[in-house]
This record gives C-alpha cells, sequence and structure tokens, in this order.
C-alpha cells in the first residue's frame, strides 16, 4: 500500500493458510487483499464504535475476523462465536488469534484481560493484576491450547502453554 493516500492507517496483517499471500486490515475497517487471499467483506464504509486494532484468519473458510478496541468482532467468510462489542472493558482489546482449530479465537487486551469464544478455552489472564508495561498481543499453543501474553517491555505471560524465558 506504500504510495497510496488511504483513509486511515494500517495495523495488522494475517497469512493465507498457503502463505502465498496476506490480508492487511486498516483501523477503519478497510481490508486489502494480497497474492491468494480472498476479499470477503470489510467495515471501510461503515460507522465503528472503535477502531479496528487485528484481523485474524480463518483457514477453514477462507475468511478472517476483524477485532475493535472495544472487543466487538466482525466475521467475513467466518463463523461469528460471540464479542465483547457491548460490555464496558477496563482496557482496549489490541490482539487476536484463532484456536488451532479455526472453531474458536482469543482476543486480548492492554492489562492482559483474555477472552476466549467459540472451542477456545479460557486458561487465565493478568487482568485485575499489577503489569510493569501493557500487553501488547498474544500467541496461542498449537501443541496445548494454551497461550502466551507478550508484554511491551518483553515481559511473558504463559497461561497452559510452556514458559521458555522472557526478555
Amino acid at each position: 500500500m506504500g504510495g497510496q493516500r488511504l483513509n486511515a492507517p494500517v495495523v495488522d496483517m494475517a497469512p493465507t493458510a498457503d502463505g502465498k499471500g496476506y490480508w492487511l486490515a486498516a483501523s477503519d475497517g478497510g481490508v486489502f487483499t494480497f497474492g491468494d487471499a480472498a476479499f470477503a467483506g470489510s467495515m471501510g464504509s461503515r460507522h465503528l464504535n472503535k477502531p479496528v486494532v487485528g484481523i485474524a484468519p480463518d483457514y477453514q473458510t477462507g475468511g478472517y475476523w476483524l477485532a475493535a478496541s472495544d472487543g466487538g468482532i466482525f466475521s467475513f467468510n467466518a463463523p461469528f462465536y460471540g464479542s465483547t462489542g457491548n460490555i464496558v472493558l477496563n482496557k482496549p482489546v489490541n490482539g487476536m488469534v484463532p484456536t488451532a482449530d479455526d472453531l474458536g479465537y482469543f482476543f486480548v487486551a492492554s492489562d492482559g484481560g483474555t477472552f476466549a469464544y467459540g472451542d477456545a478455552t479460557y486458561q487465565g489472564s493478568t487482568g485485575g493484576s499489577h503489569l510493569n508495561a501493557p500487553v501488547v498481543g498474544m500467541a496461542v499453543d498449537n501443541a496445548t491450547g494454551g497461550y502466551w501474553l507478550v508484554a511491551s517491555d518483553g515481559g511473558i505471560f504463559s497461561f497452559g502453554a510452556p514458559f521458555y524465558g522472557a526478555d
């Protein structure tokens, strides 16, 4: 998208299942496709309560989910499993990941509050704990179904997944 005028900045990207393409998501909900990534829709022309902060692929359908900072989830050729869009959160959502089988998803807020939908299994969070730095993302351990949270200072929080160390 370099050199093109965007209505809003790109905030996240997700690869296709075969790695031969990817989707980019902008904060206004716009979605851009490259390679073999299929366009299934976007929120780019619609009013959003809060900005989009992430995109996650659904490899079973070839679709994707967009996550907004209030926990609102927008499904495009992917099943909707739930959201926190109608709940007041302590801190904004800033990351989203699908489960290994794409039958659910997690998202995480900057205080480490973790939300699980579909077949995603909640295994704990740092929500309500004092953190030295905000949580900025998460990853799923496909072997255990657990997950890791990562803070901006490199701190790692492990929930149902092995801990390998942190900075």
